[in-house]
């Protein structure tokens, strides 16, 4: 059962990178790099999450949950914590892209003030979902276990990666993406969440960055005044120790 739940899930996040990949509505502005908002670009992230939330009271789906455990305790005997790291990697890669000198589609500020948004927004959202939820983790450790925060880490790095790169190669994508896929089976295979916790961070991930792309032209024109008097360099980069989220800052004149 895990096999093929594992299977299925890689199988649907492919299709999420293919259907992005082909969906016309990601134009751009002719003064902005940045998403025109489309109610298409909602469908796949608000499937996701409406599958994690119907997943808190449904009994079949609770149960599906219960199944996929049982096959990780019978089947798994060591935790492999690659996830606490993985987490990162598809972010990270966008500021490993330009500095090896693949450049994406917006220049260092724009990207890093979208980059700040999106996990601004998603941390938000999952921390006041843990608070409110209070759902249990399958190993019993604690009651924080809806929505997965490292999935939903992962995922928004993913669509950022996307976003970035897909101009140059979708493959860029896809492999954000298998990334993201891996973290979130990985929270399962090591016992710490169940799939429709996982399933509610991925659509968060998600929804997050393209909500940081739609609203960043705003957000660009409140914070900066003149883009011709850009002379410094700026990184943003988050980190989260399993119970809380935050921001490093880094700036150079």
């Amino acid at each position: 059962m895990f096999r093929k739940t594992i299977f299925l899930v890689f199988l649907f996040e492919l299709f999420s990178a293919n259907a992005q990949q082909n969906d016309s509505i990601a134009k751009i502005d002719s003064t902005s790099n940045n998403l025109k908002f489309n109610y298409k670009q909602l469908i796949i992230p608000s499937v996701l999450i409406g599958y994690g939330v119907i997943g808190i009271g449904n009994d079949q789906l609770l149960s599906f949950n219960r199944q996929i455990r049982a096959e990780v305790k019978e089947d798994i005997d060591e935790k492999i914590t690659i996830d606490d790291f993985s987490q990162y990697a598809p972010a990270a890669s966008v500021y490993a892209l330009n500095a090896f000198g693949v450049k994406g589609k917006n220049n260092m500020r724009d990207r890093s003030v979208i980059f700040a948004t999106s996990y601004i927004i998603m941390a938000t959202t999952v921390l006041s979902l843990k608070s409110i939820v209070h759902e249990e983790r399958p190993d019993g450790s604690s009651n924080n276990s809806f929505p997965s925060g490292h999935t939903a880490t992962a995922f928004a790095g993913a669509e950022f990666l996307y976003q970035e790169y897909k101009d140059k190669s979708i493959w860029y994508g896809i492999a954000g993406y298998a990334v993201a896929t891996g973290t979130g089976l990985f929270r399962i295979y090591n016992n710490r969440h169940w799939l429709t916790d996982v399933a509610a961070g991925a659509g968060i991930g998600i929804l997050s960055t393209k909500i940081a792309y739609w609203i960043n032209p705003y957000i660009t024109k409140k914070l900066f005044k003149s883009d011709s008097e850009n002379k410094s360099t700026s990184m943003i980069m988050p980190f989260y120790n399993g119970q809380q989220y935050g921001l490093g800052f880094a700036k150079v004149f």
